[in-house]
């Protein structure tokens, strides 16, 4: 018997779970008492406070709606703050109040692109939208052209806005809430798990590229989740600041586990002559214990097995004889490595128990790079400027609805990648399109019969909102249910003063329509940077972070924070090219580890630094950097060797040799090759 495949929509509308009820239950809620106050308070418009609200239900975990609400706030004040500056010195030029508008849109678009914790991309998207909405509505009515009716609309717009975030904040604290601690739990339990699961493929010589790299992108995907949520989670009491760190460290220390396991990796793998068999039994041991660990039902077990990992190895080390330096500096490494292990684990721990104990770590910092940011805010100026066009031509009060919410969820989708992005504008397009008719004739229908008050708007709006909440719920039916609810608003219009004007609402809602559409057109034409070239700017970043190692008060820190989404942008390019070989995926990862080599050199030689060693030092740096570069184009660079020859003669002369120094020509040697193999590469590719 042939089994029916539901549409993604239909199914979760079918079939939902208890969480998404809750979920679209307090939305429901919380659109009902945004409603409710912005009518008893007499506001303008009460409809855009119910738009206020519906975009705090993405995500409606309490901390992350009280982020969000103080975001939404704040990027309207500002916004609100920029449109009446631009009207004081343009209201009687419309041509340059739209002009000044235009760049301020295009400039939050562009900043948005500069952070990637999506609460902080809403305010900008606030930002601009609410200086839109006061600039447009005053040159939309030429009897509020003077200054206090200006001050007037923009502080209405920003009362409207506020009174939905602040009734979404409270129905989020009073009933039923979910916190992000818990989210920070399970991502962080799941992280730690892929991480050992990692370690021992990186460990097993039957192991695959792909499966070690399907890993390596579920863990760098999952420390981003952590990372943004963990600003969140600070606002959820005292604890919460605590927990936030304790996030922070765990994904920074991820990251060195990351940086190692390479390290670990890759020698057995590509040089297996040189593996003795102590070392051997030693790789073997680590795999053996980073699967018990795995595998351990508790905290504490998991805890207790990390330090007797941590002994083992050192037994093994100290029973060395005559191993080559490159054996004994990748033992000391394997040390450092459970030590970060350790770390990871007390930071899970502390996400519940308070750890004063734990040291502060850097968040994972966005990959900020600003041609990004120009592609970005040029297209949503277009796609506003493509609106205003249409308004100054037709005059159509529907045209604002044109201009004003294309901009935003321009703002908001810019960081996607073009596939992703491109799915998620046909499915909100289609919830666009199921909107317009439920509005137009099951909700302006029901209504235009009715008294228009609120308990009769909650009654017959209640059923449509709680199904397109439902979609909004889950993160694959988002896009649906962001896309009905907003529209279905906008065209709605519920308030003090409803018209049931059919014809308005019709050119409301084409106006919305025509307005996404060209939305998800401008997308199309105008389209991101090409993959190559923004990986050539991801790896030149990281050049020049190899660089200013030596500057940085914490540089293990610093460094694991600037490369954590860099990373994920990497493979993420190579996932879209449909290269199976993960090259660019590979060659980040190598910046990674010799970042990391270059700090633990450092730890290593302070106790032989002086004038000349730090001169070879920075000499040695640069020309890190340099081969980290040509490698990628398939050349090896001769002078790393000299160099870090050089470097390893002014260290010898500066001090007698110690135990801190003698791994130091292994470290030389497993950089060196590394880079040769790394050029190989590309060289044949």
């Amino acid at each position: 018997m042939a089994t029916i495949t539901l549409p993604p929509l239909l199914a979760q509308l079918l079939t939902p779970n208890k969480r998404s009820v809750i979920f679209a239950l307090k939305g429901v809620i919380s659109m009902a008492l945004a409603l409710f106050v912005s009518m008893y308070l007499q506001l303008d418009r009460p409809y855009w406070a119910l738009v206020s609200a519906v975009f705090l239900q993405i995500r409606p975990e309490s901390g992350l709606v009280i982020e969000k609400a103080l975001c939404q706030i704040s990027g309207s004040v500002v916004g609100g703050g920029v449109g009446i500056l631009i009207l004081a010195f343009f209201m009687p030029y419309p041509l340059l109040a739209l002009a000044s508008l235009t760049l301020w849109i295009g400039l939050n678009s562009a900043a948005s692109s500069m952070v990637h914790n999506t609460n902080f991309i809403y305010a900008f998207a606030m930002s601009g939208m609410t200086a839109g909405l006061v600039v447009i509505m005053v040159m939309a009515d030429p009897s509020a052209a003077d200054g206090r009716a200006v001050f007037d609309i923009a502080q209405s717009r920003i009362s409207e806005i506020a009174v939905g975030a602040l009734c979404a904040m409270l129905v989020s604290q009073l009933l039923w809430p979910v916190t992000v601690k818990d989210s920070l739990r399970l991502h962080s339990r799941n992280v730690i798990n892929d991480t050992l699961e990692y370690l021992s493929l990186e460990l097993d010589p039957n192991s695959t590229h792909e499966q070690r790299h399907q890993l390596a992108d579920q863990i760098l995907e999952t420390l981003v989740i952590l990372n943004d949520d963990s600003s969140a989670v600070a606002y959820e009491g005292p604890e919460g600041p605590g927990r936030s760190r304790a996030a922070n460290l765990l994904c920074n220390k991820v990251m060195s586990l990351l940086a190692v396991t390479q390290i670990m990796g890759r020698f057995p793998r590509n040089h297996p002559d040189l593996v003795s068999p102590a070392f051997g039994r030693l790789l073997a041991d680590m795999r053996a214990l980073f699967i018990a660990i795995a595998e351990a039902d508790s905290y504490d077990e998991s805890y207790r097995q990390a330090q007797e990992l941590r002994r083992a190895l050192l037994e093994h080390k100290a029973a060395y004889v005559d191993e080559a330096a490159i054996v004994t500096r990748l033992s000391q490494t394997a040390v450092e490595l459970v030590a970060d292990l350790v770390m990871v684990l007390r930071a899970y721990n502390a996400l519940e128990n308070r750890d004063q104990t734990l040291l502060k770590a850097s968040k994972l910092k966005t990959h900020r790079d600003p041609l990004i940011g120009v592609v970005n805010g040029f297209r949503t100026a277009v796609v506003f400027v493509i609106g205003a066009t249409i308004w100054l031509s037709t005059g159509s009060q529907a045209a604002i609805m044109l201009m004003i919410m294309p901009v935003v969820f321009s703002v908001m989708f810019a960081r996607f990648s073009l596939v992703v992005l491109t799915v998620m504008l046909r499915h909100l397009l289609l919830g666009v399109v199921v909107a317009i008719p439920t509005a137009l004739f099951f909700g302006l229908g029901l209504l235009s019969k009715s008294s228009g008050d609120f308990e009769m708007l909650v009654l017959v709006l209640a059923g449509p909102f709680f199904i397109g909440l439902l979609a909004l719920a889950e993160r694959p039916t988002l896009p649906y249910g962001l896309g009905f609810c907003i529209p279905f608003t906008l065209i709605i219009q519920p308030g003090n003063h409803m018209t049931f004007n059919t014809e308005v609402a019709t050119s409301n809602a084409l106006g919305l329509f025509v307005g996404i559409s060209v939305l998800y057109w401008v997308f199309k034409l105008i389209t991101p940077l090409d993959g190559q070239t923004m990986q050539r700017r991801l790896l030149k970043a990281t050049a020049r972070d190899l660089t200013a190692i030596d500057f940085q008060r914490r540089p293990e820190n610093w460094f694991n924070g600037r490369m954590g989404e860099r990373l994920l942008r990497l493979a993420n390019y190579d996932q879209a090219s449909g290269n199976s070989s993960r090259v660019m995926t590979d060659l980040g990862f190598t910046g990674l580890n010799i970042g990391h080599m270059s700090i633990r050199l450092r730890r290593r030689i302070k106790n032989h630094r002086n004038t000349a060693v730090d001169a070879k030092l920075a000499e040695w740096q640069q020309v890190l950097a340099d081969t980290y570069l040509m490698s990628a184009r398939g050349t090896m660079n001769s002078r790393f060797r000299e160099a870090s020859a050089g470097l390893l003669r002014a260290i010898y002369e500066a001090k007698e040799p110690d135990a801190q120094t003698a791994t130091i020509e292994g470290m030389f040697e497993r950089m060196a090759l590394t880079f040769e193999r790394t050029a190989k590469t590309f060289h044949h590719a």
